[in-house]
């Protein structure tokens, strides 16, 4: 069977991020399955700022990952089932993807099925790739690359 190599490539830090902003769920060109978490109410606005006005949904959102943010929002175990259906679903070959670290994350988490609460013991650096591949659905993870 042929195999897949999926590598994912964080941008760099812009000033959204810099100052911990939520992301809008911004779309993947050329692979929508791979698309940032929508935050719903809490997109646009710092972790600070959130964290202020709903302490109980922060604290929620960090350990319970069947919790979504307000307004819409995507939960963290959606994330995941999500990311590794679009990876099961890609075809033999190279694929690249500029991605948000949380589907850096939930890639990780779905291709090497670990429990959802290791997304949050997950640090994904900015611009960097991260590269999975594989074949029959079995992954493997290579660590360490730069950008």
């Amino acid at each position: 069977m042929p195999s897949v190599r999926v590598h994912l490539a964080t941008p760099p830090l812009d000033d959204d991020a810099r100052q911990g902003r939520f992301g809008y769920g911004e779309p993947c060109p050329g692979h929508p399955g791979l698309a940032g978490p929508a935050m719903g109410d809490w997109a646009g606005r710092t972790l600070d700022e959130v964290a202020a006005e709903d302490p109980e949904g922060i604290r929620h959102w960090l350990t319970d990952p069947g919790y979504a943010p307000p307004g819409g929002g995507e939960p963290v175990a959606a994330l995941i089932t999500r990311t590794g259906e679009y990876l099961a679903g890609l075809g033999p070959g190279r694929h690249h993807a500029v991605v948000a670290q949380a589907v850096v994350r939930a890639a990780v988490v779905a291709a090497l099925e670990l429990p959802a609460a290791a997304f949050w013991r997950l640090d994904v650096r900015p611009d960097t790739v991260t590269s999975l591949s594989g074949r029959a659905g079995r992954w493997n993870l290579l660590v360490g690359q730069p950008r």
